[in-house]
C-alpha cells in the first residue's frame, strides 16, 4: 500500500508548508506539544528553514491526526508505538501492535461475557433458597462447592472473600455475602479467570451490596467496550489515510 502511494506523498512533502502552530490550532494543542510528538517519533522529521525553524507538510497534519486517533482505542503509549513503527518504515510492527489491541478488546469481552453468565448462575441459584440469616464455617461451604477448603484459604488471601472469625476459637465464619462471594468467584474460576481478575469484581459486588447494582456497572461496562471498538476502527481509518498518504518510513528520510 505504502509502495504505491510515494508519489502522493512527495507532494504532500513538498508544495504546502505549514508552522507548528498551524498543526496546534487544528487540535487545540499547544507548539511544543507538537514538537514533543516529532521528537518522540510520532511524526515524520521536520523540514528546517535556512534559519532553523520547523516547517510541516500536510502528510505531518495527516500523521498527527491518525495519532490522535489512535489514542482512544490504544491508549497513549500504544498509540505512539504504532506511529514510531509506521514512521520508520516497519509496518509489520505496527499492524502487530494494533492486533495486540484488538485481541485485548475481544479478552475483555469475553470476561464480560463470563461475568453475565457467573452472575446468571449465581442468581439463578440463590432464586431456588433463601438466604440463611446465619453462618456457616470453611468444610460446610467447601463441601457444598466441591471444592477444598484450602481452595477457600487462598481465595481469602487473595481478597476474593473476607469471612469473620468466630470471637471464642477462631475458625473462619462465612455469613451470607460471604457464601455469595465465594459462588460468584467458583463460577468465575471455572470460566478460567485468574484471582487477579476476580478479586476486584467481588470488590465492586461486596460494595454494591449486592448483585442487583451490578446490572448499571454491566451497562456502562458494555458501552467502554463498545467505545473501544469504535475508537479502534476511527483510528484504523485515519492510520490507513496517513499510510495511503505516503507515511510509511517517512520519518526515517
Amino acid at each position: 500500500m505504502a509502495q504505491n502511494s510515494g508519489a502522493t506523498g512527495e507532494k504532500f512533502q513538498t508544495r504546502v508548508r505549514l508552522r507548528p502552530v498551524d498543526l496546534a490550532r487544528a487540535h487545540g494543542l499547544s507548539t511544543q506539544a507538537v514538537r514533543n510528538y516529532e521528537e518522540d517519533g510520532i511524526l515524520p522529521v521536520a523540514g528546517r528553514t535556512a534559519h532553523g525553524y520547523r516547517t510541516y507538510t500536510p502528510l505531518h497534519a495527516a500523521a498527527l491526526g491518525a495519532f490522535l486517533a489512535l489514542v482512544p482505542g490504544h491508549g497513549h503509549r500504544t498509540a505512539a508505538a504504532i506511529m514510531r513503527a509506521v514512521n520508520e518504515g516497519a509496518e509489520d510492527e505496527a499492524f502487530r501492535l494494533i492486533d495486540e489491541s484488538h485481541a485485548q478488546l475481544l479478552d475483555d469481552r469475553r470476561t464480560l461475557r463470563a461475568v453475565e453468565i457467573a452472575l446468571r448462575d449465581l442468581d439463578r441459584t440463590e432464586s431456588t433458597g433463601t438466604p440463611s440469616g446465619g453462618t456457616t464455617f470453611i468444610g460446610p461451604l467447601a463441601r457444598q462447592l466441591r471444592i477444598r477448603p484450602a481452595t477457600l484459604r487462598a481465595w481469602e488471601r487473595a481478597g476474593v472473600v473476607r469471612p469473620g472469625r468466630d470471637p471464642r476459637t477462631g475458625y473462619r465464619v462465612y455469613g451470607d455475602a460471604d457464601v455469595r462471594d465465594a459462588r460468584l468467584a467458583h463460577q468465575l474460576r471455572r470460566g478460567g479467570h485468574p484471582l487477579e481478575r476476580i478479586a476486584p469484581l467481588i470488590a465492586q459486588v461486596r460494595a454494591a451490596g449486592g448483585l442487583e447494582p451490578l446490572e448499571s456497572a454491566l451497562r456502562d461496562w458494555h458501552g467502554r467496550l463498545a467505545d473501544r471498538g469504535r475508537a479502534l476502527v476511527a483510528g484504523a481509518a485515519e492510520l490507513d489515510a496517513y499510510l495511503r498518504a505516503g507515511g510509511s518510513g517517512s520519518g526515517s528520510a
